[in-house]
């Protein structure tokens, strides 16, 4: 909506009134502005959305942006279905993949502020099934030089890989034969366990940054320090307090339409959905991912985002301190070697459960230093930006162009704030 404007031009007098045709033009009015962002730029992000939807990168999504506390700009784009029979909606479900990680470190993070926790505590103190664990190197495999961390978990520094990135063959095809990332069938939290124990580690602890299952074995540390499921954990410090009414590991059948769809087509959506275990409650079954295994809904993970941008708290509850915050998104991977690139664009560091932007020019995207996010394979991404008091969530499932459209739809948000 047009802003009204009013001009006052003082030094024409009333004689000028006959010659008003010949007079300059008034500038148009400015576009609306909502929180600092020109509502005529946001507008494009449906526009782009839509190209997307019919370039079949993913059937539909929905973007959310919020400043100051206050939602800017929310839109559903495209189908809830890849047969394009049922309208996207606000509220559809989509797999969040790994933006589980930032949730379950923030709950191990209120652990160690509770003292039921400390980041140097060797994994071992609360996993013995680990405690016999080397390194693989060309000459053999190596004791450790140090004991893995509760803060290697957090920051995928524990030498832990994911089979299907690591380099090493033996590592892949360990981890496949023992089924470690539940692709193949249901593992319990004991036999993963015990399973991971027989693998060596990619890198001494400490030395390499490598995106890893090692969020998953967090998970199943916050449930020996808890002595109850993760879902349960998380659900009773994070999700039920902060109001996430649609998060959880597993989607009960009357909420199975609102299930957003990849395409069959997408090269990657049958490996991926391997290890999703949403269909049914895998308790007692199978372990809850840690690192990949909630369900959600754009506005249920602005809450979570926000609670992060305030500095911990929300709505009046605290959830960790503003010092806890101010570390975890800091840069904890100083001197080591790997780097967080195919995920955040260069530029980026990694703090504990966030990819942690260092400097303003190295990114593909504009942002601000400072800024911390982190994205799921399945498509899904976001990001809060504490200098201009910023949200910004993307929910797709196209897992092919996942990094094509979260750097696309960053561009087109920085693009509308100008203010």
């Amino acid at each position: 909506m047009a802003l009204s404007v009013a001009v006052t031009l003082a030094s024409l007098g009333a004689a000028s009134l006959a010659h008003a045709a010949d007079a300059p033009k008034v500038a148009a009015a400015s576009p609306a502005i909502t929180e600092g962002f020109a509502q005529d730029r946001l507008s494009r992000i449906a526009g782009s959305m839509k190209e997307q939807v019919n370039k079949e990168m993913f059937p539909g999504a929905v973007t959310l942006v919020a400043r100051n506390g206050k939602v800017v700009h929310f839109e559903a784009h495209g189908y809830l279905d890849q047969a394009k029979t049922k309208p996207m909606t606000k509220d559809a479900l989509f797999r969040l993949a790994s933006m589980t990680k930032p949730i379950v470190t923030t709950a191990a993070m209120m652990l160690v502020e509770q003292g039921k926790l400390k980041l140097n505590d060797p994994i071992t103190a609360y996993l013995p099934e680990l405690k016999d664990l080397k390194v693989e190197t060309p000459s053999g495999d190596v004791p450790l030089n140090r004991p893995i961390m509760v803060q290697d978990l957090m920051r995928h520094t524990a030498g832990f890989v994911y089979a299907g990135g690591t380099k090493s063959a033996r590592i892949k095809k360990m981890y496949d034969e023992l089924n470690i990332e539940a692709r193949e069938s249901d593992i319990t939290t004991d036999d993963m366990l015990k399973n991971l124990g027989q693998i060596p580690l990619a890198h001494q602890p400490g030395t390499v940054w490598e995106y890893s299952i090692a969020v998953d074995v967090l998970g199943l540390l916050l449930e020996r320090v808890e002595k109850k499921p993760l879902d349960a954990i998380v659900g009773d410090m994070l999700i039920k307090p902060l109001g996430m009414k649609d998060t959880t590991w597993w989607v009960s059948g009357e909420r199975m339409p609102r299930m957003a769809e990849a395409f069959d087509s997408d090269k990657e959506k049958a490996w991926m959905l391997k290890a999703y275990r949403h269909a049914y409650d895998p308790r007692g079954k199978s372990y809850f991912k840690g690192g990949a295994g909630l369900v959600g809904t754009a506005s249920d993970y602005l809450r979570f985002a926000q609670m992060i941008l305030n500095g911990g708290e929300l709505d009046g509850k605290r959830y960790l301190s503003r010092k806890t915050v101010e570390f975890m998104l800091s840069q904890h991977t100083v001197g080591m070697a790997g780097s967080t690139i195919g995920t955040t664009g260069p530029g980026y560091g990694f703090g504990l459960g966030f990819g942690v932007r260092l400097d303003e020019g190295m990114g593909y995207t504009p942002g601000s230093r400072g800024d911390a996010m982190w994205a799921g394979a399945w498509g899904t991404s976001f990001w809060i930006d504490p200098k201009e008091k910023l949200v910004g969530i993307l929910m797709a499932q196209g897992p092919s162009n996942r990094i094509h459209t979260r750097m696309l739809f960053k561009s087109l948000v920085y693009g509308s704030l100008v203010k």
